[in-house]
């Protein structure tokens, strides 16, 4: 992927989860809800303070994290969907 983040912004993958319940029934695609949940791409360089300098993110590549149910922009690179947010977006690092 060639694509870097600006700013405080953050490249996500969407993880997939199951498609069948604990008791075994399947949940088909029209009914299923998009997954919360995600792995950091790629992230920006992080936001600017009051005096110019460079806060760094708190999040880096390879973490999976959980994420707000209407956060971030869908976009598609190279044939493979994304989603790009703020920091702020990120409601936390799982695991």
């Amino acid at each position: 992927m060639k694509f870097r983040p600006l700013h405080d912004r953050v490249v996500v993958k969407r993880v997939e989860e199951d498609t069948k319940t604990k008791g075994g029934i399947i949940i088909p695609e029209t009914a299923q809800e998009k997954p919360m949940q995600g792995e950091i791409i790629a992230v920006g360089p992080g936001a600017r303070d009051e005096s110019g300098k460079i806060v760094a993110l708190d999040v880096k590549k390879g973490d999976r994290v959980l994420f707000g149910k209407w956060s971030g922009t869908e976009v598609k690179i190279d044939g493979t969907e994304y989603l790009i947010m703020k920091e702020s977006d990120i409601m936390g690092i799982v695991g």
